[in-house]
């Protein structure tokens, strides 16, 4: 009698070649899921961006990988018609399992400044919200009309201490995740009947190449490691551990929240 084949699990990682996504691609394809990646690097970049897909390829998945402007709609559009593509291409049912959102480009100008062309504007207070908060939800819509996520899907996004609290030139990325953790929490409201969870990763500090570019991160992660219980810098290899155990079925009752993944660091005032 012949078997029914399990249908393919796939992530979408968008923001898949550095940090928090680079990890959680190589963690999620030792999990047992083929990966889809998206990022926006120059061709300096590639060969590190190669070298991901390589790895990912010698864990015995499948790696495809878009180098866009993930805020592009119509970049975005045309990226996951490409990967419906390469799903029929491939035969056999698939889906989502996991959509990871880990952009980390905005703005880091104070509000304020002596000289106004120091402070940041309206264009990149814009801007800093629009990729780093609510890009996920169109990335989400066009998922689910698609119809590439089921119930089981688990969706993600990055948040961090900032979404609650104050960090020197951090205020329009502050911003954008306290947005992205609104609009995960209302994800998960209207995506619960079909199945489908949502939650914010609230990452302690961590030294990435987009955290590098925060004025002070010196500083501000020296205190971190003195503060922090486990006397150590949350990796991006800690929340990529935590997301591939997240992801579990048994896990299905987990939604709307703000999951720590920082080693407590943010319990210590």
């Amino acid at each position: 009698m012949a078997t029914q084949t399990e249908p393919t699990r796939w992530a979408l990682i968008v923001g898949a070649s550095s940090g928090f996504g680079e990890a959680t691609s190589l963690e999620l394809a030792r999990s047992g899921l083929d990966i889809f990646g998206v990022h926006f690097d120059r061709r300096s970049a590639q060969d590190h961006v190669n070298g991901i897909i390589q790895n990912i390829k010698a864990a015995g998945r499948d790696a495809v990988f878009f180098n866009i402007n993930a805020a592009d709609a119509a970049k975005r559009a045309d990226a996951l018609e490409k990967m419906q593509t390469h799903w029929k291409e491939r035969g056999g049912e698939h889906y989502v399992k996991v959509f990871l959102h880990s952009i980390a480009f905005g703005s880091l100008l104070p509000y304020v400044s002596d000289d106004s062309k120091g402070q940041v504007t309206q264009s990149q207070i814009e801007m800093t919200l629009d990729v780093m908060g609510s890009n996920l939800v169109y990335w989400v819509q066009e998922l689910i009309h698609r119809k590439m996520m089921r119930s089981g899907s688990r969706i993600y996004g990055l948040t961090s201490a900032g979404g609650h609290s104050i960090i020197p030139n951090y205020g329009a990325v502050s911003a954008a995740k306290a947005v992205l953790e609104s609009h995960l929490r209302q994800l998960a409201y209207e995506l619960m009947p079909q199945g489908i969870t949502a939650n914010a990763i609230q990452a302690g500090v961590t030294i990435t190449p987009g955290s590098s570019k925060i004025p002070g991160i010196e500083k501000l992660a020296e205190f971190a490691k003195m503060r922090n219980p486990g006397g150590r810098l949350t990796t991006p290899q800690d929340v990529a551990s935590a997301i591939a155990a997240l992801m579990d079925d048994r896990t299905q009752w987990m939604t709307g929240n703000v999951i720590r993944v920082d080693g407590g660091e943010d319990i210590v005032a």
